[in-house]
C-alpha cells in the first residue's frame, strides 16, 4: 500500500471524503488568506491584552518613582498609560467584545501596543530596560490570529522600534542618578537577543496556530464521515424495518387481486388484477433484496464475525483487475471466535485501507484477522513499492503533502492528505492502536489492534 509521492496516502473513501475534502480546503474552509482576511481576532482579546500589559507597566513606573526613587522623566510615561487606558476603556466600550477585528484594524490595534511599550522603553533606558519584552505579546498574538502579510508588518514595526531605541533613548534610570549609557557592544548584544526571540517566537506561534486550525478542519471532516456512515447505516435498518412492515399488507393485497382475476366479470378487468398481483410481486421482490442487509436495529445484524468484516470491507474492490484480494481469519488454540459489533466507523476505516492498498498493489492485497483471549487485530498487507520513509513517519497526520502527482496509483489520485487521519481518527475513537509500517520484502502494511472487550458483541 505506497502512498504517492504527494504523500496524499491515495486514500479514496468509497464515500469520497478525501476528494471532498479537497474542495472544502479550495473554498471557504481552507487556510488560507481568503479565511483569514475574514477575521478572526476579538476586539475582547486585544483589550483584555492591553489592560494586562498597560497593569504591568503602570506597576513598573509606580514602583521605579515611589519605592526606589528612581529618575525618569514618569509625567510622559504616566501620560502615555493614561492615554493607552483611555484609549481601550473608548474601544472596550463602544463595540460589543465578540466583534470579530478586520485584519487591517487588528494591525493597528497590535502596532498600537508595540509602539507604545518602545516608547515607554525609549524614555526609562532603551534596549537595556527588562521591560521590552513586552513588545513580544502583542506580535504572538498577531501571529496566531491574522493573515502572514499583517503579522510580517507587525514583526517590521517590532524590529525596527527595538533598532531604534537601541540608539536613540534615555540612560536607564539608577539609584543614585542616570545610569550611564551602557556600551554599543552590550546594546548590540541586547537588540540581537531580543531579534531572535522575537522571530522564534513569532514563527513558532504562527506554525502552532495553522497546526491548530488544520486539524480542527481535519476532525470536522472525520465527523462528517462518521456521521455520513452512520446515516447510511440507518437507512438499512429503515429499509428492514419497511420490508418487515409492508410484507402483510402487499401479501394482503396478492391475494385480493388474485380472487378479482378469478372473478372478473371482463377482460379489461382480469387485465387489470392480473398487473395489480404481477406489481405487489415486484414490490415483494425489491423487498426482499433489502432484507438481504438488514439494519442496524436488528441484534442479528448488530453482531458480525471477523470474516464477515474482511469480506464487506474488500468486496467493493474485487473488481479491480490485476489485483488479488484474500481475506484470511485465525486464532489462538482453544479460543472462542469473537463476534463483533457492526460499527460504521470500522468499516469504513478499513474499507479505505483496503481501497488505497488496492491502488497501489503490484498483484495482491492480503486482508488478514487474528484473535486471542485478549486482543483482536487486523492487517492491511500490499506488494506495492511501500512508503517513503519521510513520508512514512508522518503517515496519520492530517495534510501530508510533499509535492503533488500520484505516480504509481492505478487512478491518479490526488488527495490533501486526509484519508489516513480520518481513518486512523475514526480507528482510535472504537479504542484501536493504528501502525503504519514498510513491509518486508516490499509493500506497505496497516495494523490494528484493539483489546478485545472495546469491539466484541455482547452477544457472541
Amino acid at each position: 500500500m505506497a502512498l504517492k509521492n504527494d504523500g496524499s496516502a491515495g486514500l479514496k473513501d468509497p464515500l469520497g471524503l478525501d476528494r471532498q475534502s479537497t474542495a472544502l480546503l479550495q473554498g471557504e474552509l481552507a487556510w488560507d488568506e481568503a479565511v483569514l482576511g475574514q477575521g478572526r481576532l476579538r476586539i475582547r482579546s486585544v483589550v483584555t491584552l492591553r489592560w494586562v500589559m498597560l497593569a504591568c507597566e503602570a506597576a513598573a513606573l509606580t514602583l521605579g518613582a515611589a519605592v526606589f526613587a528612581l529618575p525618569a522623566p514618569y509625567a510622559i510615561c504616566f501620560g502615555v498609560v493614561g492615554l493607552a487606558a483611555w484609549i481601550n476603556l473608548l474601544a472596550g466600550i463602544a463595540t460589543p467584545g465578540q466583534r470579530l477585528l478586520h485584519p487591517t484594524e487588528a494591525t493597528g490595534q497590535l502596532g498600537f501596543d508595540i509602539l507604545r511599550v518602545a516608547g515607554l522603553a525609549a524614555l526609562t533606558g532603551g534596549i537595556a530596560n527588562p521591560f521590552v519584552v513586552l513588545v513580544l505579546p502583542p506580535l504572538a498574538l498577531a501571529a496566531a490570529t491574522l493573515p502572514l502579510r499583517p503579522t510580517l508588518a507587525l514583526a517590521v514595526l517590532a524590529a525596527l522600534s527595538l533598532t531604534l531605541i537601541s540608539v536613540f533613548s534615555y540612560p536607564l534610570p539608577g539609584g543614585a542618578g542616570p545610569l550611564a549609557m551602557m556600551p554599543f557592544s552590550y546594546r548590540l548584544t541586547a537588540l540581537s537577543a531580543l531579534l531572535l526571540a522575537l522571530g522564534i517566537s513569532t514563527a513558532f506561534v504562527r506554525q502552532a496556530a495553522q497546526e491548530t486550525a488544520r486539524r480542527a478542519l481535519a476532525l470536522d471532516v472525520t465527523q462528517a464521515v462518521l456521521a455520513r456512515e452512520r446515516r447510511l447505516s440507518a437507512l438499512g435498518g429503515l429499509a428492514a424495518s419497511a420490508a418487515h412492515e409492508l410484507g402483510t399488507p402487499l401479501a394482503t393485497i396478492a391475494i385480493v387481486a388474485k380472487e378479482m382475476a378469478r372473478e372478473a366479470p371482463s377482460a379489461q378487468v382480469r387485465e387489470d388484477a392480473e398487473l395489480l398481483m404481477s406489481q405487489a410481486q415486484r414490490c415483494r421482490e425489491i423487498l426482499a433484496r433489502l432484507t438481504q442487509t438488514p439494519g442496524a436495529s436488528d441484534e442479528v445484524h448488530e453482531r458480525m464475525s471477523l470474516l464477515q468484516l474482511l469480506q464487506e470491507v474488500i468486496e467493493p474492490h474485487r473488481d479491480v483487475k490485476g489485483v488479488r484480494l484474500e481475506a484470511i481469519v485465525t486464532g489462538a488454540p482453544d479460543t472462542q471466535k469473537p463476534g463483533i459489533k457492526r460499527m460504521p466507523e470500522v468499516i469504513h476505516a478499513i474499507s479505505s485501507f483496503v481501497e488505497n492498498a488496492v491502488d497501489f498493489a503490484a498483484s495482491e492485497v492480503l486482508v488478514t484477522a487474528r484473535f486471542d483471549a485478549e486482543t483482536i487485530s487486523l492487517e492491511v498487507r500490499d506488494d506495492g513499492p511501500g512508503v517513503a520513509p519521510e513520508i512514512l513517519a508522518r503517515l496519520g497526520e492530517p495534510y501530508v503533502t510533499s509535492r503533488p502527482g500520484a505516480e504509481g496509483s492505478r487512478t491518479g489520485h490526488v488527495g490533501m492528505g486526509l484519508g489516513f487521519f480520518i481513518s486512523k481518527t475514526l480507528l482510535e475513537r472504537t479504542g484501536a492502536r493504528v501502525v503504519f509500517q514498510n513491509g518486508r520484502p516490499r509493500g506497505a502494511v496497516v495494523s490494528v489492534r484493539w483489546p478485545r472487550t472495546r469491539i466484541e458483541s455482547a452477544h457472541s
